[in-house]
């Protein structure tokens, strides 16, 4: 596994961790600390089986869950990404990680090949303009039902994409990593 680095920009501690090289970046929004977040092994799947190029960002200075603001974190995220040169890629997260990643899509739009969400908190933020939009689930997650995914699809649903895990729970990335990877290698290779 690729080591955690620290991305220190006006005095912010932000934790990243970088794995494969391959043509289709994918950035990850995580709520947790990078190495419990759950989206290690789905991470590690992409860059190595997949030829991804992955990138997960961590709560800055190791607060778990992030005291900072879904603003402050997609500040947060532009810093990193822009430090790693890339100019457009996907952008997603798991629960807090996902509306973080919607905030910063609708922010830079531009920069974004499409929308990754893990787990869709009920927040309202809208969804940008004409990019794609892929939106995994459990079956059976009481605490971020697969509803909350399916009423966001209604707001795009000609570019929207939802797969649902059977038998997985909030936790699926833990439970199915490689069920979860599967789901976003297919969707992503095409691009």
């Amino acid at each position: 596994m690729t080591q955690q680095q620290i991305l220190e920009p006006d005095g912010r501690a932000i934790p990243y961790v970088e794995e494969g090289s391959g043509p289709i970046a994918l950035v990850l929004i995580s709520n947790l600390v990078l190495g419990s977040d759950g989206l290690g092994a789905v991470s590690h799947y992409l860059a190595d089986e997949a030829d991804f190029h992955v990138v997960r960002i961590g709560p800055r200075d190791g607060s778990a869950p992030s005291e900072a603001s879904a603003q402050e974190r997609a500040d947060d995220s532009l810093a990193v990404i822009d430090h790693l040169g890339l100019a457009h890629t996907w952008i997603g997260g798991y629960a807090t990680g996902g509306t973080v990643a919607r905030v910063f899509a609708a922010q830079h739009a531009e920069r974004v090949n499409g929308l990754v969400l893990l787990r869709v908190e009920q927040k309202q933020v809208e969804l940008p303009p004409v990019i794609p939009v892929l939106i995994v689930q459990g079956a059976e997650d009481v605490l971020t039902p697969p509803t909350n995914g399916d009423e966001l699809r209604t707001a795009a649903p000609e570019r929207t994409s939802v797969t649902t895990i059977d038998g997985a729970d909030h936790l699926f990335p833990m439970s199915h990593p490689i069920e979860t990877a599967m789901v976003i290698e297919e969707y992503l290779d095409w691009d």
